[in-house]
């Protein structure tokens, strides 16, 4: 085998290895924060129809303060074994294609400029939406479950149910295709950009744990920037994907037209809803996304030279 060809599988395997792991490390511990957003993002505000009642949540810890009452205390984890078995991989293809989108977008530059880690983003996010679409619309109808969790069905009885009723296309299993698109792409646009840019430009340290924490800060100013500027695509992605507030009748149909709906009918910040969870997830979250990527990518590196 060439040279260089065994020197990008080898390269390919750490990249897998390493973003799978970091992928897998988030989800376990930020899911409950998901969760929370999502509820959120499903609710219309009281002004377009809903009830005030012990359904409504008034935020975060309101959201989590009455699921585990009515719902149990594990309701927290209600969705998880979609991005659990889907989060490893997700990971692997996102930090795959992002370093094989860099070289792509190099632009004739020897080395890589904080447009070429921008659209390398870009790419890697549409990429990773593709493949994990199918697996957001069964969290986000499993999620939007208000039932104790004894009686939520299970993730393949609600994969099969989407299936018979609607299909794979983009009325079934992939509804909300394009959301999902507008959401991760956006997101790693900024989170891969400001990162990498980032980085570049504040000194490292010697010291392991000062160094530590600069990575932790700029993964954590990278993820709550992108959370910020991507929440409305995500709005409309839940508004698609979960139940619609009458059976049998889609109001939320594209992705445009559904933050069109919602500004209207909820007023503009309405996009907003469950920009707080998310933060509180995508922050912190990113922040460990990036170092574990980091640190399991330099053991690798090492142990497999």
């Amino acid at each position: 085998m060439p040279s260089d060809v065994k020197e990008f599988l080898r390269q390919a395997a750490m990249q897998v290895g390493a973003g799978g792991s970091a992928g897998f490390v988030e989800v376990c511990i930020m899911h409950p924060l998901d969760l929370v957003k999502t509820r959120l993002q499903l609710q219309a505000s009281p002004a377009a129809g809903a009830a005030r009642s012990t359904t409504y949540y008034n935020g975060v810890f309101d959201c989590i303060r009455k699921m585990a009452k009515a719902e149990g205390v594990f309701s927290l984890y209600k969705g998880i074994l979609p991005p659990v078995l889907v989060e490893t991989p997700k990971r692997a293809v996102k930090f795959l294609t992002f370093e094989q989108y860099k070289r792509f977008f190099m632009f004739g530059s020897d080395k890589p400029t904080p447009l070429t880690f921008s659209l390398a983003g870009l790419g890697a996010g549409v990429t990773e939406a593709i493949l994990v679409n199918p697996f957001e619309m069964v969290k986000v109808t499993l999620q939007a479950n208000k039932n104790k969790m004894g009686q939520v069905p299970s993730t393949w009885a609600v994969t099969k149910r989407i299936v018979n009723e609607s299909g794979f296309g983009l009325n079934g299993l992939n509804r909300g295709l394009t959301a999902t698109i507008g959401r991760n792409g956006v997101f790693n646009m900024i989170y891969f950009g400001f990162y990498h840019s980032v980085k570049g430009i504040v000194p490292e340290y010697k010291d392991p744990v000062q160094e530590f924490l600069r990575k932790v800060g700029i993964g954590f100013v990278s993820g709550t920037l992108g959370s910020i500027v991507n929440i409305p695509f995500d709005v409309a992605k839940s508004r698609i994907q979960g139940p619609q507030p009458v059976p049998g009748q889609v109001k939320y149909r594209t992705t445009f037209g559904s933050m069109v709906i919602v500004a209207r009918e909820e007023g503009f910040a309405a996009l907003y809803k469950g920009l707080t969870p998310k933060v509180m997830r995508l922050g912190p979250g990113g922040a460990i996304m990036l170092v574990v990527y980091d640190y399991v990518y330099a053991f690798l590196d090492g142990y497999f030279k």
